[in-house]
C-alpha cells in the first residue's frame, strides 16, 4: 500500500506543478497563435480509446468531454501541423490518422471553453517515453506468445512470490533494474516452488526508481523497466516455466505527479478536472488525487486498464492496493465512498464470468468479509475479491516471532491466526511474514526485526523460519517476499537491489524455503491437507510455547497433516500431543535439521507412532523430540 518516503511527502502544490509538465512540453513553434490546422477529420468508427493501430494508420479517440476541440499531433506530421480529431458528441474526439504507425510519438492538443489551448499526453497511452514526455503509438497484436498451453494453478494450490522489477536482479548504481534482468532470474523463482508472481506496480511513474505506488499511466509499463514487449516477454517467460504472474493495480490514487490526465479538458472544475473527484473526495493520504469513481467514464477507464492487463499482457490476477481508500475517504467507514463498490463489483463479475481462474485480491485490512462475499450485481452484495491479504495473520506471527522473550508470544494469537477465515473460504486470505509493506515503513526484514544488525545469527535464523513454517501450513495463499529466501537483510528500499551472494552464504535456508512450498502443493502426494480448507488447533501449550494443528482436505492417509511448532528455546526430548489417527506417521519436515544451517540443532524429529488414546479432543497420541524455535510437520 505504502510509497517510497519521497511521494508520501508531496504538498497538493508540488502535484499541481508536477501534473502540468507534461502538458506544457509542446514542440518549438507550435503554439494556439501559429499553429496550422493541416486536417480536420471526422470521428472515428473504429472502436477503441487511446491509440489503436490499423492497416495504414491509427486510430485516435480520447475522452475531453469539457474540452471545445481537441487536435492530435506527432512524429507522423513533424509535429509542425495540428490534426483536429472529430467530435462524437458523448464526451470523445476521435479520427483516423492515415500513415501513423508503431512507434511514433505523438500528444493530444486540448482547446478548453476560453480558447486556451495545452498540450496533453494520452491518459490511455500504452507506451510512453518517460513520464514527462510524449506518448508512443503501440501495436499489441505484434509480440508473439509462446507459452500457449499455460494454465493458472487452483486459488488453493497457489504460492506467491512478491517482486518488484526494479530491485530483483540488479546491481547498485546507474538504473534500476527491468523486464529482462528479471528475466535472468526466474528460474530460481521455479526452482524455489513459487507458481505465481505478483509484481509490484509496474506502470509509469515520476522517476526511473519508486515502489510503484505513484503510477501516473496504468496502461504503459515503466519506461526504465523496457519496452512494453519486454513486459510480456516476462509473462511469456513465467508461462513457460509454469508460474503465473499476478499484477499489482493502483486505483486508489494516481501520481501525484506527471499525470497526463489532471485538468486534462482545460477545466479543472476547482481541482483536478474530470477525471478526479474535486470535493472532500478527492484527498487522500498521498495526494488529491482519487478517482471519480461516480463517472461512468473514469470507471470504463479503471476497467479497460485492468482488463489490458489480463487479456493484452495475459496477467493471470490482480492485486489490488489499498482497496479501503477507495471504498473511504480517509479509511474510516464514517466517511465512506458508496460509488468504489461499483468498480470493485463490475471488474470482479467481469472477471468471474470471462475468466474464472483468473485471481482478484484485495489489499483491504478492514473490510472483513464485505470484501469476499460475492457480488450479486453491480450494486449489491460484497465487493467480489476472490481472496484479500490477511493482516491479522501476519501481525500475530510477526508478534510471535520477533517478541526478544518467550513470555511475551502469545499462542492464542497464533492459534487465531491460523484459523481465521474470511467469507468461509480458506482461499480468501493471502498469508505472509513479509511484504513490501512489512518490511518497510518503519519496520525491516523478519530477521533484521529478530536482532537489529545481526540478520545471519543462529536466533534470527530459527525464529523467522519458524514464521515461514506457519505460513505454508497454514490455511490460506501462502506468500514471500523477494529475498526472504536466503535471508535478505535491512529493509526494503526501491534503490537497494537483492543480494544475490546470500542465495549462495544462506543456500541451507533456500533449501528450507524450497521444502516448504514443496510440501504445501503436495509435492510428494502425501500432504493433500495443506492444499485443503480444514483446520483444528488441537493443541495450544501459551505456558511451554508449543502449539500443533491437524490440517486435511478430505481426510485419511496421504492427506491427513499434523503440525507442531515449538515457539520456544526449549528443546523438548519427548513432546506428547495428539493425533487424528493410530498407525505410524512420517516426519516430512523438520526445520531444525543442520543440512538447512550448520548452527541448527538436528534434532531427531523422526518418524512416531500413535498409539489409542484420547488427547487434545482426538482420539490417538504420540511423542517425539522438537527443538528450540522449530516446526515438524507429520503425515501418514
Amino acid at each position: 500500500m505504502r510509497h517510497s518516503n519521497r511521494w508520501s511527502a508531496l504538498l497538493l502544490a508540488g502535484v499541481i506543478a508536477g501534473c502540468g509538465e507534461s502538458a506544457l512540453e509542446a514542440p518549438r513553434g507550435s503554439t494556439e497563435e501559429t499553429a496550422v490546422i493541416s486536417q480536420q477529420l471526422s470521428s472515428s468508427t473504429r472502436p477503441g480509446m487511446g491509440a489503436t493501430v490499423y492497416a495504414g494508420g491509427t486510430t485516435f479517440r480520447v475522452w475531453a468531454p469539457m474540452a471545445s476541440r481537441v487536435f492530435v499531433s506527432g512524429d507522423f506530421n513533424g509535429w509542425g501541423t495540428w490534426i483536429e480529431l472529430g467530435n462524437e458528441f458523448n464526451g470523445n474526439f476521435s479520427g483516423d490518422v492515415a500513415g501513423a504507425v508503431k512507434g511514433q510519438k505523438y500528444k493530444f492538443i486540448t482547446r478548453n471553453q476560453w480558447g486556451s489551448d495545452a498540450w496533453r499526453a494520452d491518459p490511455r497511452s500504452a507506451w510512453q517515453e518517460n513520464s514527462t514526455g510524449s506518448s508512443i503509438i503501440y501495436d499489441h497484436g505484434e509480440y508473439w506468445w509462446n507459452a500457449q498451453q499455460y494454465s493458472s494453478p487452483g486459488f488453493n494450490e497457489m504460492v506467491i512470490y512478491e517482486m518488484h522489477v526494479g530491485t530483483f536482479h540488479d546491481s547498485p548504481g546507474f538504473g534500476p533494474g527491468n523486464w529482462n534482468s528479471a528475466i535472468a532470474r526466474l528460474d530460481h523463482v521455479r526452482d524455489l516452488g513459487a507458481n505465481m508472481i505478483k509484481v509490484m506496480p509496474a506502470y509509469e511513474f515520476a522517476g526511473d526508481f519508486s515502489w510503484g505506488y505513484n503510477a501516473a499511466f496504468p496502461f504503459a509499463p515503466e519506461s526504465a523497466y523496457g519496452h512494453p514487449n519486454d513486459m510480456k516477454r516476462f509473462v511469456d517467460e513465467a508461462h513457460m516455466r509454469g508460474i503465473g504472474v499476478i499484477f499489482d493495480v493502483v486505483h486508489n490514487h494516481y501520481g501525484p505527479s506527471d499525470l497526463p490526465m489532471w485538468c486534462f479538458s482545460g477545466d479543472c472544475l476547482g481541482s483536478g478536472g474530470e477525471y478526479f473527484y474535486n470535493d472532500w473526495r478527492k484527498s487522500t493520504p498521498w495526494g488529491d488525487t482519487r478517482p471519480d469513481y461516480g463517472r461512468p467514464e473514469v470507471r470504463a477507464y479503471i476497467r479497460d486498464s485492468m482488463m489490458n492487463l489480463t487479456h493484452s499482457f495475459r496477467g493471470d490476477g490482480l492485486r489490488w492496493d489499498a482497496t479501503k481508500y477507495m471504498r473511504t475517504q480517509n479509511g474510516s467507514d464514517t466517511t465512506a465512498i458508496p460509488d468504489a463498490w461499483r468498480v470493485f463489483r463490475a471488474i470482479n463479475r467481469e472477471i468471474n464470468a470471462t475468466q474464472p481462474w483468473k485471481i482478484s485480491i484485495a489489499e483491504d485490512f478492514g473490510g472483513g468479509d464485505s470484501i469476499t462475499n460475492d457480488a450479486t450485481s453491480d450494486t449489491s452484495g460484497g465487493a467480489g475479491f476472490d481472496s484479500q491479504w490477511g493482516g491479522d495473520f501476519v501481525h500475530a506471527i510477526r508478534a510471535a516471532v520477533i517478541a526478544s522473550n518467550d513470555s511475551g508470544r502469545d499462542m492464542n494469537s497464533v492459534r487465531n491466526a491460523i484459523t481465521q477465515r474470511y467469507s468461509g473460504r480458506h482461499t480468501a486470505r493471502v498469508i505472509y511474514s513479509e511484504s513490501h509493506d512489512e518490511v518497510a515503513n518503519g519496520k525491516a526484514r523478519v530477521p533484521e526485526e529478530i536482532w537489529p544488525g545481526n540478520a545471519g545469527s543462529w536466533a534470527a535464523k530459527k525464529r523467522s523460519t519458524l514464521a515461514a513454517g506457519v505460513v505454508f501450513t497454514s490455511p490460506g495463499i501462502p506468500m514471500i517476499f523477494q529475498g526472504q529466501e536466503f535471508l535478505e537483510d535491512g529493509y526494503f528500499q526501491d534503490t537497494d537491489p537483492v543480494d544475490w551472494g546470500k542465495n549462495s552464504t544462506y543456500g541451507g535456508i533456500r533449501t528450507l524455503y524450497r521444502d516448504l512450498i514443496r510440501l504445501r502443493r503436495n509435492w510428494f502426494n502425501n500432504t493433500r491437507g495443506l492444499r485443503g480448507g480444514n483446520v483444528n488447533v488441537h493443541h495450544v501449550n501459551n505456558s511451554g510455547k508449543v502449539i500443533a494443528y491437524h490440517r486435511w482436505e478430505s481426510g485419511g492417509p496421504g492427506d491427513d497433516v499434523v503440525i507442531v511448532a515449538n515457539f520456544s528455546g526449549t528443546y523438548f526430548p519427548s513432546y506428547n500431543i495428539g493425533f487424528p489417527r493410530g498407525g505410524m506417521w512420517y516426519a516430512r519436515f523438520n526445520s531444525d535439521w543442520n543440512g538447512y544451517s550448520g548452527d541448527f540443532g538436528n534434532t531427531a524429529s523422526i518418524d512416531t507412532v500413535a498409539y489409542s488414546g484420547a488427547k487434545d479432543g482426538l482420539s490417538h497420541n504420540a511423542s517425539f523430540a522438537i527443538g528450540p524455535y522449530s516446526l515438524v510437520i507429520f503425515s501418514q
